[in-house]
């Protein structure tokens, strides 16, 4: 079959096959080979050989945890992003690749398809189903197929990275439509899962000018002028700035088609990441028109997934435990005698790393067995010790089921903490675990909840811990059984022994 390569970031509908094989496994086969890069695996090798030899020779010092990928056809973009590729010195377990929806509309969405394999002409690539799990329990990440299906942009990727790579686990992310507030989520989901044999390649094509793409900066359409705005550009993405990269975007009306997923693992990267330019080059270079290009860049990142960014699962150290108490503890001291919030220095407690992490907690006020105060956030908006510093202080005089606590009371108060993983949603309240889960009903306007201890210091079983759950909410007693939204998370308790 003759290709007919498309050079420049297009939306059109493309025909992806999804099918079960006789094993029951669901294959989804590329739709856009013989289109946007050969059908015939003997040409497309060919072609591919050709871009690797010339390729950028490996310039990059350090191990790379994510690159930037142009993803046009391969006549017009192939050699710049194998150039990126060739910066790659070790294997990979999981690849993750993520590029824009050109196609599809997904507010403040992003989707992760679910699958076994993903086929093209040089093979197939067995999905990484378990992270794949991991990513779709937060609400931010969906399952939409009709996403993938017409979307070039994270497939194009793929028989780049099966001749480089061989053998590796794939992820598709499609990026909707998303502010920075649903970008930064993201990107902190992403980072709290990956590990140093993950490799996140993003997908995006940069400037995009001219009358075609109704983006016209300047007078002359010169390589120089758009060079110089995709600069602009990365000079933003060279400082990890996520923010002020996206206020670049609408600002400027820069036509970089991979904002999104280029803002979202900027939010993503541990602080020790460094950006590396590999190659920047333009559609005109092949097709001799400077009135309509589309540019192309190979980026490199370096660096170290930090064990304080992923998954807490492992716990805070007993050491922190005791820290947090007495943060806690001299915080309210310290508050109700001088009416302000206290440092760290202030109470002469020193903060560890592990104390740093984005973490939201409950901090719970006991007296003689009976609460006291209870006051805390569920999704991290802080590190854990400003979480704690802050409802510690609230829970002792922001409480509204209770007076505030005095000065003289606080020796008979024992301090509990919970530090929380962040809450993801669950399709049924029957997948809450009582014991495990702590719980957010929300229907409508009413939300309440619950933490992990609540039922089992109660005695109540799922549907007791739900009826007086809704009724927290302000909502009937059986609310709960029809139009709920559910949310979980757990929660590491911990708390001074309480004198009685």
């Amino acid at each position: 079959m003759n290709t007919i390569l498309k050079p420049l970031c297009v939306s059109g509908l493309l025909s992806v096959m999804v099918f079960n094989s006789p094993a029951g496994e669901k294959v989804i086969q590329s739709g856009i080979a013989g289109t946007w890069y050969p059908d015939n695996p003997d040409v497309l090798k060919e072609q591919l050989q050709k871009f690797f030899k010339s390729a950028k020779k490996p310039e990059t010092k350090g191990d790379i945890i994510s690159l930037i990928l142009p993803h046009a056809g391969y006549d017009y973009s192939g050699q710049t992003a194998a150039s990126g590729i060739n910066q790659l010195t070790k294997k990979y377990k999981t690849i993750i690749i993520i590029g824009p929806s050109h196609n599809v509309g997904m507010k403040n969405t992003y989707s992760v398809p679910v699958f076994d394999s993903y086929e093209t002409p040089l093979g197939k690539v067995t999905s990484d189903s378990a992270l794949i799990s991991k990513l779709l329990k937060n609400p931010v990440f969906k399952n939409i197929p009709e996403a993938l299906t017409p979307e070039h942009s994270v497939q194009m990727e793929v028989p780049l990275l099966q001749y480089a790579l061989k053998d590796f686990k794939l992820v598709f992310i499609v990026a909707g439509q998303c502010d920075y507030e649903t970008v930064a989520k993201a990107g902190k989901e992403i980072s709290s899962l990956m590990s140093d044999d993950t490799l996140i390649v993003t997908s995006s094509d940069f400037i995009h000018c001219g009358a075609r793409f109704r983006y016209i900066p300047f007078d002359k359409n010169t390589p120089e002028n758009v060079k110089k705005i995709d600069m602009e550009a990365y000079a933003l993405i060279e400082k990890k700035d996520a923010k002020s990269f996206m206020a670049f975007i609408e600002k400027s009306g820069a036509t970089i088609c991979g904002a999104v997923p280029i803002a979202t693992i900027l939010s993503a990267l541990p602080e020790n990441a460094v950006a590396n330019l590999v190659e920047h080059t333009d559609s005109g270079i092949v097709t001799g028109d400077r009135s309509n290009t589309v540019s192309y860049v190979a980026a490199a990142f370096t660096g170290e997934w930090k064990k304080m960014e992923k998954s807490t699962d492992e716990g805070l150290p007993e050491v922190d435990r005791k820290t947090l108490l007495s943060l806690a503890r001299k915080t309210i001291g310290y508050y109700l005698k001088n009416e302000k919030v206290p440092s760290p220095e202030d109470l002469d407690i020193k903060i560890t790393d592990a104390m740093k992490q984005q973490r939201a907690a409950f901090v719970t006020l006991k007296k003689n067995g009976r609460l006291r105060g209870c006051i805390g956030e569920i999704f991290p908006s802080q590190p854990l010790y400003k979480s704690i510093i802050s409802n510690a202080i609230n829970a002792a005089v922001e409480d509204p089921r209770f007076n505030n606590v005095a000065e003289n009371e606080l020796p008979e108060i024992s301090i509990e903490i919970s530090a929380l993983t962040v809450p993801r949603q669950v399709e049924s309240y029957k997948d809450i675990k009582i014991g495990l889960d702590g719980m957010v009903l929300q229907k409508g306007y009413s939300k309440a909840v619950f933490l992990p201890q609540v039922a089992p210091e109660q005695g109540w079983n799922l549907d007791q811990t739900l009826t007086n759950l809704a009724m927290k909410a302000g909502l009937p007693p059986d609310a709960w059984k029809q139009g709920c939204k559910f949310l979980t998370f757990q929660a590491e308790v911990f708390g001074e022994k309480e004198e009685k």
